[in-house]
């Protein structure tokens, strides 16, 4: 039996790690003798997230450049030679056959070094606008998946290899779940229910629409479960009050929550939006503004072109959103059209595409 010592790099957001930890859980599968090492930035939630999922993880002391002016920023080059000099040392005494990078800034140092010493490289870009780590790497790395098409204006066209986003295989047919999930959040399978998510750090504006809005829901008699995020949970706690309202900081089933919504309200980061095309519920994405590239807006834009999901510019909420979800609630043939086009847009055989083609370089 083939066993191989593959490195992963990704992190400092969960649309980093958790495509890193679908990866290699299907790397294990099949080759259940590799041996695993994960890199990622030493003060970021992989450094728990990783170990939770049963994997060892180093961390360098690396984090990006800020747009302001900071202090942080005059530590930067100090941060990537330091991270540089430890890649060096973490492939020359663990020796990997390949490395794989799913984003972040930890993934820069460590595909950087590994290319240049010759180990077989792969990408995987989550989104549809990808961030500056990626773009440099992608000269050097042996192949880049991707989830969105067009993305040749920004990779070598003859890397490029459409894949999608790694998902939990625990949301393929929810509908088989819908009385477990509603037994399991105690709603009432007579109303309606919206799932709000913010990522698992949470969102202040969504938390903000929603606290302002529940007199609104209230009086439409829709429920909600709403993931806060644990940045926000002493603020939204006191809502759980209602009978029609659930707060929680972090909602562990993820299959079960999706499984009870009629009508999703969410962040677009690559991994919401492409657990979203497999989930298939009517969904209005309010993007955050505040990451790099605007990317979420643009991954917004990649469904709604399609009309397959209603985007919300958080500075449109106040006039648009209302008017927004009441069209949605009250119009079954429209939650129709957005469910079935959201579905067209899903690539659930993600993970064991990207695997095949790191199957490819492991031979080589």
């Amino acid at each position: 039996m083939k066993s191989y010592k593959i490195i992963l790099s990704g992190g400092g957001t969960g649309g980093h790690i958790y495509p890193a930890i679908a990866i290699a859980n299907e790397l294990k599968l099949r080759f259940p003798m590799t041996d695993f090492l994960f890199v990622g930035a030493s003060d970021k939630m992989e450094m728990q997230k990783v170990p939770q999922a049963g994997y060892r993880i180093l961390g360098l002391w690396i984090s990006g450049f800020q747009r302001t002016v900071s202090f942080g920023n005059l530590l930067f080059p100090f941060k990537l030679l330091f991270s540089l000099l430890k890649s060096v040392q973490i492939i020359n005494a663990f020796k990997p056959d390949i490395v794989i990078g799913t984003g972040g800034f930890a993934s820069g140092p460590v595909l950087h070094i590994a290319s240049i010493k010759g180990v077989p490289t792969l990408i995987q870009e989550q989104n549809s606008y990808p961030g500056i780590t990626n773009k440099l790497l992608s000269k050097k790395v042996n192949k880049v998946c991707v989830a969105y098409d067009g993305l040749e204006r920004f990779f070598p066209k003859n890397k490029l290899i459409l894949s999608g986003n790694p998902i939990r295989q625990d949301l393929l047919d929810l509908e088989q779940k819908r009385v477990e999930a509603l037994a399991f959040f105690n709603l009432d399978s007579a109303k309606q229910t919206l799932l709000v998510l913010g990522g698992s750090l949470g969102a202040r504006r969504i938390n903000q629409l929603i606290e302002s809005k529940l007199k609104y829901f209230n009086e439409l008699g829709v429920q909600i479960v709403w993931q806060c995020g644990k940045l926000y949970s002493d603020d939204y706690i006191q809502h759980n009050a209602s009978d029609l309202v659930q707060v929680h900081a972090f909602i562990n089933r993820m299959d079960l929550a999706y499984a009870s919504a009629d009508f999703v309200i969410s962040r677009s980061g690559a991994s919401s939006v492409s657990e979203l095309c497999v989930v298939g519920k009517p969904v209005i994405f309010i993007p955050s503004p505040n990451v790099s590239e605007d990317h979420q807006t643009k991954n917004a834009l990649t469904i709604t072109k399609n009309k397959a999901a209603i985007l919300i510019p958080e500075k449109d909420l106040d006039s648009r959103f209302e008017l927004e979800f009441s069209i949605v609630l009250n119009s079954k043939p429209q939650q129709e059209l957005l469910s079935e086009n959201i579905k067209k847009l899903a690539l659930i055989k993600a993970t064991e595409t990207i695997v095949d083609e790191i199957e490819k370089l492991l031979v080589k």
